[in-house]
């Protein structure tokens, strides 16, 4: 439903029911001299003045004025309705005959005009409300909307970077090994499958992150041989859970590409997953190397760090958490939170 609609549908119902109220009870007060028709004039009244406010409320951009501001000019467009209505009731009294002496006394004067003050009022209250309510909901879909795209952008960024690693370990061993050439090349097409996947995702199960760290560290495995040692260390409970997609991965191939690819001997790389006592779950990575490495290589094209601090920004906001740190000399550990899925 449009908001044309529905406005027009709350304004002839909120006037109907303020008619149909003063008609039920004018009709169970006894020495009622109160003119039926002359009830739904005064309700026609209101209608037509209220939306007449709201046109000018729309025609001079009330909107968009100063908080002060907004409060003055709708306190006095208010204080005008309300004389003008107490105008209306006093020709309404003539034309209907029902107008005598006591009802021009100041003090029945000014507490009709207090109704009407007060009626007026609760209009515009709902009316900004509604307004004020209906900017902040598109606010929050615009900002939605713009995250979204950061995401995609973010996401495009990963995939390029990941694909080009991964084809240089399969062409590795296309002279060496065409066998294991074989191989990698169909866990790359598996890798592959998966991120087309996961692309049109903004969060996939954890399982399904892991099948595809699995594949990745197969190839590199094949590509390092004995240079590089892989220790997986899984809670069941992870499981549960969902991760941005191919997160775990860039971080993975960030520890093997700046770390353990620098070393001679090579280097082994953890991976633990598990739920902490307050329901998170909790992602440790540790490879060989150190971190001043990672950081002057990260600034020089790779997105994979800043990647994954604005993913987990943008998705869960401050709920998680996420630090790379040297542990000690020769490891660089990234510690990384994400609340529950509740």
């Amino acid at each position: 439903m449009n908001r044309q609609k529905l406005y027009w549908i709350l304004q002839v119902s909120g006037w109907g029911i303020y008619a149909l109220t003063n008609i039920l009870l004018s009709i169970a007060l006894p020495n009622n001299r109160v003119d039926i028709t002359s009830i739904i004039a005064l309700a026609a009244f209101y209608l037509f003045s209220t939306n007449l406010f709201r046109l000018v409320i729309k025609r001079y951009g009330f909107l968009s004025f100063s908080l002060n501001r907004l409060v003055l000019v709708v306190f006095t467009g208010i204080i005008i309705l309300s004389f003008f209505n107490i105008l209306f009731q006093i020709g309404l009294g003539k034309v209907f005959d029902t107008l005598n002496s006591r009802d021009l006394r100041v003090s029945v004067l000014s507490v009709n005009f207090l109704f009407a003050f007060l009626y007026y009022s609760l209009w515009s209250m709902i009316y900004f409300v509604y307004f004020f309510f209906n900017n902040y909901n598109n606010s929050l879909k615009y900002e939605a909307a713009i995250n979204e795209i950061k995401l995609n952008h973010l996401r495009a960024q990963l995939n390029p970077h990941f694909i080009f690693n991964a084809l240089n370990s399969v062409r590795a061993l296309v002279d060496e090994d065409p066998i294991k050439a074989k191989m990698a090349i169909t866990q790359l097409s598996n890798i592959l499958r998966n991120s087309l996947i996961m692309d049109k995702k903004r969060l996939i199960n954890f399982e399904d992150e892991l099948n595809t760290v699995k594949d990745y560290l197969a190839l590199e495995t094949i590509r390092f041989e004995e240079r590089l040692q892989v220790d997986i260390q899984i809670d069941p409970e992870a499981y549960d859970f969902n991760v941005p997609p191919m997160m775990v991965q860039t971080l993975v191939e960030n520890g093997i590409k700046h770390g353990i690819s620098n070393l001679i001997a090579g280097g082994k790389i953890e991976l633990k997953a598990r739920v902490k006592e307050n329901g998170n779950l909790y992602i440790s990575i540790v490879n060989s190397g150190k971190l001043s490495s990672v950081v002057s290589k990260r600034k020089h094209g790779g997105h994979g760090i800043n990647n994954t601090k604005q993913r987990l920004k943008l998705i869960y906001g401050d709920k998680a958490y996420f630090k790379i740190y040297n542990k000690d000399e020769s490891h660089v550990a990234v510690d990384i939170e994400i609340p529950t899925k509740d």
